[in-house]
Protein backbone atom coordinates (compact mmCIF):
# COMPACT_ATOMS: atom_id res chain seq x y z
CA UNK A 1 0.00 0.00 0.00
CA UNK A 2 0.89 3.67 0.18
CA UNK A 3 3.35 5.08 2.75
CA UNK A 4 0.43 6.73 4.55
CA UNK A 5 -1.36 3.39 4.76
CA UNK A 6 1.73 1.82 6.32
CA UNK A 7 2.06 4.77 8.70
CA UNK A 8 -1.48 4.57 10.05
CA UNK A 9 -1.37 0.77 10.20
CA UNK A 10 1.80 1.01 12.28
CA UNK A 11 0.03 3.36 14.66
CA UNK A 12 -2.96 1.08 15.03
CA UNK A 13 -0.78 -2.01 15.55
CA UNK A 14 1.64 -0.22 17.93
CA UNK A 15 4.56 -1.28 15.74
CA UNK A 16 7.96 0.29 15.43
CA UNK A 17 9.27 2.49 12.62
CA UNK A 18 13.03 2.49 11.99
CA UNK A 19 13.45 0.64 15.28
CA UNK A 20 11.60 3.27 17.32
CA UNK A 21 8.09 3.11 18.82
CA UNK A 22 5.70 5.05 16.57
CA UNK A 23 4.56 7.17 19.53
CA UNK A 24 8.03 8.71 19.78
CA UNK A 25 7.56 10.68 16.56
CA UNK A 26 4.37 12.26 17.86
CA UNK A 27 6.04 13.16 21.16
CA UNK A 28 8.95 14.88 19.42
CA UNK A 29 6.78 16.82 16.96
CA UNK A 30 4.39 17.83 19.74
CA UNK A 31 7.27 19.10 21.90
CA UNK A 32 8.72 21.13 19.02
CA UNK A 33 5.33 22.75 18.35
CA UNK A 34 4.69 23.40 22.05
CA UNK A 35 8.03 25.15 22.53
CA UNK A 36 7.52 27.14 19.31
CA UNK A 37 4.10 28.25 20.54
CA UNK A 38 5.27 29.16 24.05
CA UNK A 39 8.44 31.07 23.20
CA UNK A 40 6.82 32.72 20.19
CA UNK A 41 4.09 34.09 22.43
CA UNK A 42 6.60 35.16 25.08
CA UNK A 43 8.72 37.00 22.50
CA UNK A 44 5.98 39.57 21.88
CA UNK A 45 4.09 39.44 25.19
CA UNK A 46 5.57 42.60 26.72
CA UNK A 47 4.89 44.48 23.47
CA UNK A 48 1.26 43.36 23.70
CA UNK A 49 1.06 44.63 27.26
CA UNK A 50 2.61 48.00 26.41
CA UNK A 51 1.08 48.84 23.05
CA UNK A 52 -2.29 47.07 23.13
CA UNK A 53 -3.23 47.07 26.81
CA UNK A 54 -1.32 50.37 27.28
CA UNK A 55 0.44 49.34 30.45
CA UNK A 56 3.54 51.18 31.61
CA UNK A 57 6.94 49.50 31.70
CA UNK A 58 6.75 48.59 35.38
CA UNK A 59 3.37 46.88 35.19
CA UNK A 60 4.16 45.10 31.91
CA UNK A 61 7.46 43.78 33.29
CA UNK A 62 5.90 42.71 36.59
CA UNK A 63 3.07 40.76 34.95
CA UNK A 64 5.46 39.20 32.43
CA UNK A 65 7.83 37.90 35.10
CA UNK A 66 4.94 36.75 37.30
CA UNK A 67 3.64 34.71 34.36
CA UNK A 68 7.08 33.20 33.67
CA UNK A 69 7.54 32.34 37.35
CA UNK A 70 4.13 30.68 37.43
CA UNK A 71 5.09 28.60 34.38
CA UNK A 72 8.02 27.21 36.37
CA UNK A 73 5.97 26.56 39.52
CA UNK A 74 3.14 24.60 37.89
CA UNK A 75 5.38 21.60 37.00
CA UNK A 76 5.11 20.68 40.68
CA UNK A 77 1.33 20.52 40.30
CA UNK A 78 1.63 18.56 37.06
CA UNK A 79 3.94 16.01 38.66
CA UNK A 80 1.59 15.52 41.62
CA UNK A 81 -1.44 15.07 39.35
CA UNK A 82 0.40 12.63 37.07
CA UNK A 83 1.94 10.52 39.84
CA UNK A 84 -1.02 10.30 42.20
CA UNK A 85 -4.10 10.64 40.03
CA UNK A 86 -4.22 10.68 36.21
CA UNK A 87 -0.93 9.19 35.06
CA UNK A 88 1.46 10.81 32.58
CA UNK A 89 -0.54 10.22 29.39
CA UNK A 90 -3.87 11.63 30.60
CA UNK A 91 -2.12 14.53 32.32
CA UNK A 92 -0.42 15.46 29.05
CA UNK A 93 -3.67 15.17 27.07
CA UNK A 94 -5.89 17.11 29.47
CA UNK A 95 -3.40 19.88 30.23
CA UNK A 96 -2.54 20.22 26.53
CA UNK A 97 -6.22 20.97 25.93
CA UNK A 98 -6.11 23.55 28.75
CA UNK A 99 -2.95 24.96 27.15
CA UNK A 100 -4.59 25.26 23.71
CA UNK A 101 -7.66 26.97 25.19
CA UNK A 102 -5.34 29.45 26.90
CA UNK A 103 -3.53 30.26 23.65
CA UNK A 104 -6.87 30.79 21.89
CA UNK A 105 -8.10 33.05 24.71
CA UNK A 106 -4.91 35.13 24.58
CA UNK A 107 -5.12 35.42 20.79
CA UNK A 108 -8.78 36.47 20.93
CA UNK A 109 -7.96 39.07 23.59
CA UNK A 110 -5.70 40.79 21.04
CA UNK A 111 -8.55 41.30 18.53
CA UNK A 112 -9.50 44.93 19.06
CA UNK A 113 -12.55 44.70 16.77
CA UNK A 114 -14.40 42.75 19.49
CA UNK A 115 -14.95 45.93 21.51
CA UNK A 116 -14.13 48.55 18.86
CA UNK A 117 -17.71 49.67 18.19
CA UNK A 118 -16.78 52.89 16.38
CA UNK A 119 -14.09 51.16 14.27
CA UNK A 120 -11.36 53.67 15.07
CA UNK A 121 -8.75 50.94 15.55
CA UNK A 122 -8.76 51.24 19.35
CA UNK A 123 -10.64 48.88 21.69
CA UNK A 124 -13.37 50.64 23.66
CA UNK A 125 -13.35 48.24 26.62
CA UNK A 126 -9.81 47.43 27.71
CA UNK A 127 -11.09 45.70 30.84
CA UNK A 128 -12.50 42.89 28.70
CA UNK A 129 -9.19 42.44 26.88
CA UNK A 130 -7.17 42.52 30.11
CA UNK A 131 -9.44 39.97 31.79
CA UNK A 132 -9.42 37.60 28.81
CA UNK A 133 -5.65 37.85 28.38
CA UNK A 134 -5.08 37.12 32.09
CA UNK A 135 -7.34 34.06 31.87
CA UNK A 136 -5.40 32.96 28.80
CA UNK A 137 -2.03 33.40 30.50
CA UNK A 138 -3.22 31.50 33.57
CA UNK A 139 -4.36 28.56 31.43
CA UNK A 140 -1.11 28.64 29.43
CA UNK A 141 0.93 28.57 32.64
CA UNK A 142 -1.07 25.60 33.92
CA UNK A 143 -0.72 23.80 30.60
CA UNK A 144 2.93 24.38 29.77
CA UNK A 145 4.07 23.80 33.34
CA UNK A 146 1.75 20.89 33.98
CA UNK A 147 3.02 18.81 31.07
CA UNK A 148 6.69 19.70 31.60
CA UNK A 149 7.52 16.92 34.10
CA UNK A 150 5.54 14.34 32.12
CA UNK A 151 6.57 14.52 28.46
CA UNK A 152 10.22 13.47 28.70
CA UNK A 153 9.42 10.71 31.20
CA UNK A 154 6.52 9.50 29.06
CA UNK A 155 8.83 9.37 26.04
CA UNK A 156 11.38 7.33 27.96
CA UNK A 157 8.64 4.90 29.01
CA UNK A 158 7.99 3.98 25.37
CA UNK A 159 11.22 2.00 25.10
CA UNK A 160 11.88 -1.54 26.24
CA UNK A 161 14.83 -2.72 28.29
CA UNK A 162 16.71 -3.75 25.13
CA UNK A 163 16.37 -0.32 23.47
CA UNK A 164 18.91 1.67 25.47
CA UNK A 165 20.58 3.03 22.32
CA UNK A 166 17.24 4.20 20.89
CA UNK A 167 16.33 5.78 24.22
CA UNK A 168 19.56 7.81 24.27
CA UNK A 169 18.97 8.94 20.70
CA UNK A 170 15.41 9.92 21.55
CA UNK A 171 16.49 12.18 24.40
CA UNK A 172 19.13 13.83 22.21
CA UNK A 173 16.57 14.57 19.47
CA UNK A 174 13.95 15.52 22.06
CA UNK A 175 16.10 18.25 23.60
CA UNK A 176 17.26 19.35 20.15
CA UNK A 177 13.60 19.92 19.23
CA UNK A 178 12.98 21.85 22.45
CA UNK A 179 15.82 24.25 21.74
CA UNK A 180 15.16 24.34 17.99
CA UNK A 181 11.51 25.27 18.50
CA UNK A 182 12.46 27.93 21.03
CA UNK A 183 15.13 29.45 18.80
CA UNK A 184 13.05 29.50 15.62
CA UNK A 185 9.97 30.98 17.29
CA UNK A 186 11.98 33.72 19.00
CA UNK A 187 13.30 34.75 15.57
CA UNK A 188 10.19 34.20 13.44
CA UNK A 189 7.41 35.54 15.69
CA UNK A 190 8.70 39.16 15.89
CA UNK A 191 9.08 39.09 12.09
CA UNK A 192 5.48 37.92 11.69
CA UNK A 193 4.32 40.58 14.14
CA UNK A 194 5.83 43.27 11.95
CA UNK A 195 4.10 41.95 8.82
CA UNK A 196 1.01 43.94 7.90
CA UNK A 197 -2.05 42.05 6.73
CA UNK A 198 -3.66 43.32 3.51
CA UNK A 199 -6.77 45.38 4.13
CA UNK A 200 -10.02 44.76 2.32
CA UNK A 201 -10.89 47.43 -0.20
Amino acid sequence: GSPWGFFFKAISDHKEVFGYPISIFFIIVNEFCERFSYYGMRAVLVLYFKYFLRWDDDLATSIYHTFVAFCYLTPILGAIVADSWLGKFKTIIYLSIVYAIGQVALAVSAIHDITDSNRDGTPDNLTFHVALSMVGLLLIALGTGGIKPCVAAFGGDQFGDTQEKQRRTFFSVFYLCINGGSLLSTIITPILRGTCCPRKK
